[in-house]
Formats: structure tokens, sequence, C-alpha cells
């Protein structure tokens, strides 16, 4: 992000534009945020990095720009402004750094044995080449010129000979001429952009000129700017021709009618690009030299009128709005049309409509619906026949995914483009060239008409307001203070686990996994040699040393083993650990790995959890993790006046997507030793799994961690078989050896989060309040335990939030043959929340009532909670939900909203909103952590803790709470003691029993941790700062110190914090209300506003908490609405990394998000009176999703109102994710359809 935003800077100040104010740059807010759109860091939930970026922009409101460490409340914006960290560009010429041009030159990046490299200047030497003895050897010739596609189609052949086009003139110039503009075809996405782009020099009618820049608009939307700067417009067509790439760049250049010029051998052509997608494909000898893409003038097809008007749209249907992501359609129209000269209506005179990336091999022309509309009168009848054909004509092939809905955005294209012009009186206004009807009155069209607007770049975030109540009680603690190695981060030079630079000999590894889900594994072979190139050895099983155990990883509930042996139990299971010289010969091996299987005597796999439920394959849930019933569900459903019978829900899986994946480095050390560096949430455990596997005492082993790249909890089971199998090919070639997981072979083993079915009845009264719940609930666990028993108990936490009357409730922990599900931040609460607002959704939708009234009703009073959760009660103003919610009704303007919306919707027939207001109770558990604080002679501080640094700020407030317990001393200087204060790495044999970094807790119990340490230190020094201060009168901290090494006071503090009884559980409180649009067209959802009020007590550090809660929420909106964790029928993975796992991105987070941290008091029974802030708001997330929902209602009412059928009963439960092809669907795939017909008058 620092990169692309420093990309922007430059470009900036290229601009020809007025000179900024001092201290800011050219850049714009539009620029800033658009530079860092296609980046990804989830976890922040991107706001502060774009409050961050957008402070350098010349044009920036500083009241935009949300909490941050340089200004207060009620200070003016001159002095906000003066605050902000100068920027100061010198109007230096910005190079590349040497240093990093020193690293490119490193032979260790380019293993030339073997390879031949050639730069031909020319197409003269280009074909002399191609043409001689050296490529007619059977030797494999590559043709690169940005050579992006390597992140698309990862190639497993080595080719033997590369030609560079970049530095052939011919391929690099962009020519103009009357006909249109002539693109080379190694010239960059941006370079042609910016070409197209370019004002108008009289070459071209202003018409062409309209139809160039919609194509740049639209290119803008390809992949990301870093992408957009190498990839080269020639190789995504020979992408498209070759392997039937999904391009953009095809669909939107065939329907303005270009031509391409290739070469093969001697012989040169130019033929349409449509005649090119079609050919088969090319030999690696043709060369594509450039594309045309023509003038209005050149392709108009009768004598233009001087009334005809050309109208040029451009459409994509793409998980993110402004791209990095491939579309399920894209589709460009031109046509030409002009009013009627002997009746009211326009004429088509003629059109060209380009479909592609629907799941089929090439863009397409719809030639037939083209014929079929050239010369007709548009009328509803004409467009409803021209859909018809639409649908016939864009049929995905066989395997694509929603085809269905795939097809309906065709229609639904056609339909935008062509239905503003019908019932406009015939009139046609120069608007057209301005966007094509962004000026509606100008056509006499109601609003009714949705416009998708896809020419135009939607803006992202439009602001965002923080709230937050300081306390300076426990300074520092308490401070919103910058983020502890913030500035390393940054800048990158913070170290991870594969930034520990390789030992000598390091050899490097990854896996052969499984992908049967039954199967008995016969042998392991690689095709077509032995051993692929730079392979060590193989480690199976079969290597563990004697008295080693074959264990991966372990919890309280069970072990997993590190290899499959005879028999492999799922998909994504561990067979074997390739070591090679090097990470990428280890990725390449496992890809010409052949395992023999064999299904000889077996039973079909269990790859459902009914049929787990069927052959009885449970998991034992102990007593101590299945909660209680809540009153008498027999009686609850007598009182009921409705009943809701056996309704279902199922919820899907989630992926960690961290930024660091799996990673470990294992170094054999002396006297049969060996030291692991892992990238673990629970080094303690990862250090006595390794021990185990190679049948030493644990004192032998030590497992260091510094920081985690994110986790989520994916870190702590699912990381030790990664050290473990370091460790074990470390221990057997006694070589140091590291793993660096590969994203899809870490998506493959992850596990994820549990996929689950609901089944409840519930029973209520006319009121809507609740009487009875009963709840069937199965959930996945896959082959091992991992932490799944303790789902039932996380599950019915948060649900129960309502005053259900009567909880009943069966939950069974289901064996299967998928891979081991694990923790993932708010692990069964997530779940069990959302299962109860799909309940309140369900009773009010069956009562017609307004679904926050029945949410309001179903609140608990402070008895009803305590009844729920007897084991865990508040007092009386610990119960901050109810003000919360009627505090959150009032800053959201939430009633006047709700009007708005209605009214919105009454005004609106292609896009629909929803608002929805949801709570959460949750619970927190304090598990016991250690500590040890040391001051060293010069009086600086380090300070160790058993919690790990995963990106959530634990050592920023580890380091708050240490500068706070050691400033009880009481001397000169102790103000100053944060910045001495340093936070290092967990090592676990210098500091034990570190247990699990997870639940949100960690944080308060490393700073309890800390305090005890800094009480005992202090009451160490009490005494000699006592005598010192009646000596000298003052004492300063660094002499303090220096006078207590003299006396040999010990400096080091150890402590291990136990939470009592009454203080290792607790409860928080928070809500949110959030606001969506749906296009019913496409399916897309756009978060409008997010407003969340969350009980943080009193934060340790209002900063950190602010970033956990965005970013905790916008993680749920993925999982909420976006992010699919599909398998295929044997239970594998099928992601494809980011191509297709899409979590949220600057373009997918509420436009407007406002987040409140409540104070709520003093609360003695906890750390400084703190709450946690990890998991809960993630929770929250749920509010977009019951958002959508509810636009969806209104989409539903409408489209029965259109078939003539009653606006009632339409009940229906909204999947999740809530992916743009499920709320399509929902929606009405054939909505277009419907409207036309009712519009006809067709029933």
């Amino acid at each position: 992000m620092c990169v692309s935003l420093f990309a922007a800077l430059v470009n900036a100040e290229k601009a020809n534009q007025s000179e900024p104010s001092p201290g800011f740059s050219k850049l714009t807010v539009s620029e800033a945020e658009k530079a860092i759109s296609g980046n990804l860091c989830r976890c922040t939930g991107y706001r502060s990095i774009a409050d961050a970026c957008k402070s350098f922009a010349a044009d920036v409101d500083v009241e935009d720009l949300g909490l941050n460490s340089f200004w207060r409340k009620g200070e003016s914006k001159e002095v906000k402004m003066s605050r902000l960290p100068f920027y100061n560009c010198n109007k230096e010429i910005c190079t590349f750094p040497e240093f990093l041009k020193k690293e490119i030159r490193s032979s260790m990046l380019l293993d030339s044995k073997g390879f031949y490299w050639y730069n031909p200047v020319s197409v003269k030497e280009l074909q002399s080449f191609l043409e001689s003895n050296e490529t007619n050897d059977g030797s494999l010739i590559k043709l690169v010129a940005g050579n992006t596609g390597m992140g698309y189609y990862k190639e497993l052949e080595h080719y033997d000979r590369y030609i560079d086009l970049r530095y052939i003139p011919e391929l690099s110039s962009i020519r103009r001429d009357p006909k249109g503009i002539e693109i080379g075809a190694t010239i960059t996405i941006s370079k042609a952009i910016e070409a197209l782009k370019e004002e108008n020099k009289s070459e071209f009618h202003p018409k062409s000129e309209m139809v160039f820049k919609k194509i740049a608009n639209y290119m803008e939307k390809i992949a990301s700017g870093f992408i957009r700067n190498t990839a080269s417009i020639g190789g995504n067509l020979m992408m498209a021709q070759r392997k039937n790439f999904p391009s953009d760049i095809a669909t939107i250049l065939v329907a303005v009618g270009s031509m391409v010029y290739i070469m093969t051998g001697p012989t040169c052509e130019r033929i349409m690009l449509e005649e090119f997608l079609e050919r088969p494909p090319l030999s690696s000898k043709t060369l594509l030299l450039n594309v045309k893409i023509p003038s209005w003038e050149s392709i108009k097809n009768i004598p233009s009128e001087t009334d005809t008007m050309l109208l040029f749209e451009t459409y994509r249907a793409a998980p993110r709005p402004l791209g990095n992501a491939l579309p399920y359609l894209n589709a460009a129209f031109l046509a030409e049309v002009s009013p009627c000269k002997t009746s009211d209506g326009i004429i088509v005179n003629n059109c060209q409509l380009a479909f592609g990336a629907y799941g089929t091999k090439h863009a397409i022309r719809a030639r037939q619906v083209e014929e079929f509309l050239a010369g007709k009168i548009l009328s509803l009848d004409v467009l409803y026949e021209a859909t018809k054909l639409v649908k016939a004509i864009v049929v995905p092939e066989d395997g694509t995914s929603y085809p269905a809905y795939r097809s309906s955005l065709a229609i639904g294209y056609l339909f935008d483009f062509f239905s503003p012009l019908i019932d406009n009186g015939g009139k046609i206004s120069n608007v057209l060239l301005e966007g094509y009807i962004k000026n509606v009155d100008a056509y006499k069209i109601n609003q009714n008409h949705v416009q998708l607007a896809h020419d135009n770049l939607p803006s992202l975030l439009s602001s965002g307001k923080q709230v937050i109540e300081l306390s300076e009680e426990y300074h520092p603690v308490g401070e919103p203070i910058t983020k502890s190695g913030a500035a390393i981060q940054a800048s990158g030079e913070a170290f991870y686990v594969d930034d520990i630079p390789s030992p000598e000999n390091c050899l490097h590894g990854t896996f052969i996994y499984s992908t049967k889900p039954l199967a008995w594994v016969k042998g392991i072979q690689f095709q077509p040699k032995p051993l692929p190139d730079g392979v060590a050895s193989i480690i199976t099983f079969k290597d563990i040393p004697k008295g080693g155990e074959n264990i991966g990883s372990k919890s309280i509930f069970g072990a997993e083993p590190l290899f499959a042996e005879e028999l492999t139990q799922c998909a994504g299971q561990r067979l074997a650990f390739v070591v090679a010289d090097t990470q990428k010969h280890a990725d390449k091996a496992i890809k010409f790995a052949v395992v023999d299987y064999d299904l000889e005597n077996l039973e079909p796999p269990i790859l459902s959890v009914e049929e787990a439920v069927k052959r009885s394959s449970l998991f034992e849930v102990p007593p101590m993790f299945y909660p209680k019933q809540v009153g008498d569900i027999s009686k609850g459903m007598a009182e009921a006046d409705h009943k809701i019978l056996s309704a279902e829900v199922k919820l899907g899986s989630q992926y960690y997507f961290y930024m660091e994946s799996q990673a470990a480095l294992a170094i054999p050390d002396e006297d049969n030793c060996m030291v692991v560096y892992s990238s673990s949430q629970v080094p303690e455990r990862t250090h006595a799994v390794i021990a185990r596997c190679l049948g030493v005492p644990e004192h032998n082993v030590r497992v260091i961690t510094r920081r985690v790249g994110g986790a989520f909890g994916g870190k702590a089971i699912k990381a030790m078989p990664v050290a473990t199998a370091c460790a074990l090919a470390a221990h057997k070639l006694r070589r140091p050896v590291r793993i660096y997981l590969d994203r899809k072979t870490d998506m493959i083993m992850a596990g994820g989060r549990h996929p689950m079915k609901i089944t409840y009845s519930v029973g209520f009264k006319s009121d809507g309040k609740i009487t009875a719940l009963q709840l069937d609930i199965l959930i996945d666990a896959g082959l091992s335990p991992d932490i799944s028993p303790i789902m039932p108990h996380n599950i019915l936490g948060p649900l129960k939030k309502y005053d259900w009357g009567a909880l009943s409730f069966d939950i069974k922990v289901c064996k299967t043959n998928h891979s081991s599900k694990s923790a993932m931040r708010a692990p069964g609460e997530v779940q069990g929340s959302f299962i109860a607002e799909a309940v309140i959704e369900h009773v009010a939708s069956t009562l017609s009532m307004d679904v926050d009234s029945v949410r309001s009703i179903n609140l608990h009073t402070y008895n009803s909670l305590n009844l729920f959760y007897e084991s865990n009660a508040d007092e009386p103003l610990e119960y901050t939900l109810p003000s919360i919610w009627d505090k959150l009704a009032m800053s959201s303007s939430l009633h006047q909203r709700t009007e708005m919306v209605k009214e919105f919707n009454r005004d609106n027939k292609w896009r629909k909103r929803g608002i929805s207001r949801i709570p959460i109770v949750h619970e927190f558990f304090v598990r016991p952590t250690p500590g040890k604080v040391s001051i060293l002679s010069d009086g600086s501080i380090v300070v160790e803790v058993g919690g790990i640094e995963l990106g959530q700020g634990l050592w920023t407030k580890v380091k708050q709470m240490a500068a706070f317990g050691l400033s009880s001393i009481q001397c000169d200087g102790v103000g100053d003691l944060l910045d001495k204060v340093r936070v290092i790495q967990s090592d676990s044999l210098s500091l034990i029993q570190g247990g699990f970094t997870a639940g949100s807790t960690t944080s308060e119990s490393s700073c309890e941790a800390v305090r005890l340490c800094c009480n005992i230190l202090v009451e160490r020094l009490r005494p000699l700062r006592e005598r010192l201060q009646d000596q000298m009168g003052s004492i300063k901290w660094e002499m303090l110190i220096d006078q207590a090494y003299m006396l040999s006071v010990n400096l080091s503090a150890s402590s291990f914090f136990v939470p009592d009884l009454t203080s290792m559980q607790y409860r928080t409180y928070g809500a949110a209300v959030s606001e969506v649009e749906v296009n019913i067209l496409t399916g897309e959802t756009t978060f409008l506003q997010t407003d969340i009020i969350y009980d943080c007590g009193q934060s340790l550090n209002p900063a950190v908490d602010l970033g956990q809660i965005e970013g905790a929420f916008v993680q749920g909106v993925g999982f909420f609405m976006l992010e699919e964790y599909l398998t295929n029928s044997d239970g594998l993975v099928v992601a494809e990394g980011t191509w297709t796992y899409k979590i949220p991105t600057l373009d997918t987070i509420p436009k407007q998000f406002n987040v409140e941290i409540q104070k709520s008091g003093h609360h003695q029974k906890r750390v400084l009176s703190s709450k946690a802030s990890g998991e809960p708001p993630l929770i929250l997330a749920a509010s977009v999703h019951c958002a959508t929902r509810a636009a969806i209602k209104e989409a539903r009412k409408q489209l029965l109102s259109w078939s003539g059928k009653d606006e009632c009963g339409s009940t229906f439960q909204l999947e999740v994710p809530a992916t743009m092809p499920v709320v399509k669907e929902h929606c009405g795939l054939e909505s277009v359809e419907r409207y036309l017909e009712w519009r006809m008058g067709r029933k």
C-alpha cells in the first residue's frame, strides 16, 4: 500500500495542476483512495489507511479524516492542518532505490542455467530469430512483455528461450490517424488508458472521443494499478486467444469493431479481433503486433443523419466495483440511433453487442440480436423479443458457476442500455454524449429507470466518524498512542518468519496433500522423472525417529497426525513433505507428484453432516462445554399464538486469509536440540508437539515467535504441523529447513470456519414476543476434533442475546471426511448470533411486522438476562445494551432514515434499499498469562509476555501498561517511560506457559501480568527511592536504576496472572445499524452506511480498539457478503487464491463508517476497567446481511406485484455469503422479463 501511495504521489507531481498548500501534494482525495483500492488488508477495515492516504491530498477536508494522534476535539481546522506531518516533495526526481537494484542484480534471483533470454530490437530481427534453427529444435519458446499472466496461469513447464518484446519499436508505439488509434501489442494497459483519454486534438469526431474515453474508464477496472502498469494489451489478448482467458479488454474492443495485426513467419495479416479470438490457439511463433480501435466515422454503416446519435456503454458485474476481480459477465454495446420520422419513437439504425467472460471460450458478438434490432423502432415488445434472443445466445458452458445468473445479467445489461429510449417521445438529446443519460429530465424518463453507470468510477469512502472518551486516570494507559512497530511495518522493515535470512545449506519444503476424501495410499511418485529439479528428500510418517510420534497438532480434545499413514481420510490431508533447494522448486515439485490411491474395501466417505448423524460419526462434547437448557420448552410452545416449525438455515465456511501464510524455519542445534521460528499463536503448544514428534525432551526444543502477520485463529492449531514438519525434516537431514506455504496450499489445508446446518422451531405471540425456541444444530468439525467440541458453548453464548422465553437445543459435533475445522475469529459466536437474527427475521416476516420492533420487544430485561446467563450475572449498571440500543437509534437517525428508505423504494424500480439494527451480547473468558519485566542498567525496560503480537496491538497496550505500572515509583522522569519500553519476541524456553493468544482477551491478561511484575519491581525499588529522595530531594529514573544496580537490587520480575472466578468471565455489549442498496439488475450490494456503538469498558488504547472494531466488522462483511470458500464433490478446496476468493477491499466497505466506543464506567473485576474488542464487532456485520435481506424483500414484493400475485408471504432465507448471484436470484433472475410483460399487459 505504501508503494502504491508513493507511486500516486509521484504521478500527481507530474500533473499540470496548481501548486498545493505547503505540506500537501498535488494528489486529490479521489486519486489517493484509488491508489490503494486494489490492495488487500481486510483486518484493518481500510478506513484508517484511506485516511492516512487522503491526508496527503490538497483537497482533503481534515474534518473527514478519522481519529488520529495529531489533534483533539475542539481544535480549529488550522491547528489540525498544522499538526499533520509535513509532506515535502522537494521536486526531486524519484528513482528506483539503489539497494533494490542490487537485489535485482543478485544471481539468486535469476537461475540462468540452461535458459536463454533474447531482446530483439526490431520485428525483422524477431522474425529472423523465430525462423532460425535455434527455435526449430523442439525447444520451448515464450514471448513475454509484462509476463503478468504468470499470476493467473501457474506454468509448470520451463521454457528454453524467452524473448522480451518490449524493445521492438513497432510493438511499443501508439499511432493515431483519422481511422482510429493503433496501439502496439507491448503497450501497457496504463499507457493505453492515457492514450485513449488524451484530450481532443481534432483528429477525431467528439463521438469517437466519447467512445475512447469510455473504453479507458472501463480499462481502469481491470486488475489493479500496479498490474496495469506492467501488463500489456497484446499479452491480455493473446491469453484470451490461446488460453480462453476471461478478458475484459477483448470484449470492449470486439464491441467497437477493433482489428488486430498478426505475424506468422513472413506472413502478416490484419483481421477482425472477433475472428482472431475464434481461431484455434495460435502457436508460440505467431506474434500480435498491434490492435486498431476504429473511430466512429470509420465504422458507421449508413450515412449519418444530423440527428443520428452514437451510444456506447460498457458493463461489468464483479465482486468488487473498482475491479481487481474477474467479472461474472462483461459487455459493451455500441449503437446508432435516430428519431423516427413517421412516428414517435427511436430507430436503432445498427448496433454492435458484445458479451464475454461468462463461461465461454471468448467474447462474442450477439449478431442475431443485432440483426433483429437493426432498423426497428424501439418498443417494449421489441425489447422483450430481444431479451429472449439474448437469453438463448448468452449460455455459459457446462461447469460454469451460476450459469442462470450470468444469462440474467446479459438481459439486464441490454435492458439498461435500450429501455431509456422507450416512451420518450422520440426525442434524443446531446446529453447522450455525456455518459449516456446522466440528465434524466432531458429524456423525460422517470427515475424508475436504473442506470448502471459503469463508465463512471464510483467514489470510494465518503467519510467516517469516530467518537471516543479519553481518560488520563491510568496514564499512559487509555491514551490513543500510535501502534507499536507501525512505522517499520509500513516500511517493510518489520521481520516476519520468512524475512529471517536463510542459514547456510537451508532447504525449503512444502506439502503433498491428498485429493481424495477416503482412500488407501499405495505410494507417491514423481513424473516424468523420479525426483524433480532441486528436490533433496521426501519426508513421510516413516521418517519419524524412534521414540517419536506421528503427531502434527494437539488440543485439549485430541491430536491430529502429522501425515496420513496407509489411509488418507480427507482431501487436503498431509501425505508427505517435499524438501528442495529453493521454495520455488519445492512448490513446483508437488505439482508433479502422483499419488496412487486405492478405494478397495472402504465405505463411502462422510461428506455431509446428515450422513455423519446417520452413521453416528460424532465427536464427544465434554459436559462442561455443553450449555444448559433455559426454561420449559413445552410450556413456551403452548403459550405461543403462532409457530414456525422445522425451518432450516445453512452456514458455510470462511478462510482466514491472513496476509502472511503459514511459515516456519527449523534450525538443528547442538546436542540434538532444535530451534524453530514459527508464525504461531501458540508457541508453547507448538513446542510440545515438536518434542513429541521428534521423541526428545521439551528442553531440547525452542520455539521463537516475534510477530505474526495476521492469524484470526488459523495460526493456532493449524500452525503446529507446519512447524513440526520443518523440524522433522531438519532433524532427519541435519540441515535448516524452512517453509512459506503458497496461498493455494494454505487454503486447501487451512480448514477454516465451521460449516453447520440449523433446524429451528419457534413459538411467538401476535405482538412478536417469542415464547420458545427449539434448535437442532449439526456442526461439521471435519476429520479431527481440533477445538470443535467447544463450539456448542460458543454458539449458545451470543444466541442468548434475546429473551427466547424458553430455549432448548440439540447440538451435534459431526466427524466427517472434510479437513479439520478450527477456530476462526469469533468461532461459533458469529454463527450463534446470526441464527438468532435469522429467527427474528422469520418471525417478523410471518407476522408482517417491522423487524426492528420484533428485535426490540425481545431484548433482555436485566432479570431475563441473568436467567439466560446465570453463571455470569452482571450488576444492573453493567448491562449497557438497552442504553446502547436507544442511543444508536438517535445517533444514526435510524427512524428518519427508515422513512427515507421507504420513500426511496417507492420511487425506484431497479434499486432497493434496506436498513437494519442488530445487537450483540458477547461473553469473554480471561485465561492465565505469564509476564516478565526487566529494567536494564541504562533505565530502559524489556518486557516479555505470553501473548503474541498478531497485528492486534497487544505490544502497544503492554508497553502502555509497563509505563503505567512503573510510574507509581514516583521519581523524576517516569512520565517518559513509554519510550524506554521494548516488548521482545516470544521464546518458549524463556517464558513458559504462554498459552493461546486467542479469544480477544490476551492483550488485557498480558497487561495484567505485566502490571503484577511492575508492582513487584516498584516494591523492590521503593525503599531505595525513599532513601535517595531523603538525601537529595529529588531523584531521576536513570539515577535510581543506576543505584539499584550498584546495590544488587533484583530488577527482573516474573509473574503468572491467574484470574479468579469472579474476573475470569465477563460480557460486553454493542449494536450496529447498516444501510445498503441493492441493484436488482446485477445483484450488486452497496454498503451505504454503518453506525456502531461498542462497549469497551475503559479502553486501554482507543486507537487500537477502533482498529480492532473496524477491522473485525469488515472481516465479518466478508463472511456474510463476499467470501465463498468452495470445495469440489470430494471436499477439496477449489478456491484459487485471490483470483476466486474475494475478501473485502476499500470499495466494498461502508461508504459512511461511524464508530463510537462507549466508556461504560468502572469495572473493578477487570483489568483497569477495560473490555476486549477483537471479536464481537465481527458479529455486528450481520447487520449488513439483514439490511440486504430487507432490500431484497422489497424487490420480491415488487416482482410479485408485476406477476399479479399477492405481495405477502414472501418469506425466504438469504444464504451466507449473500454474493451477487445469490442476491440477484432472490430478487428474481427474470425480473426484466416480468417487468416487460407487466408493462405490455401480458399476465
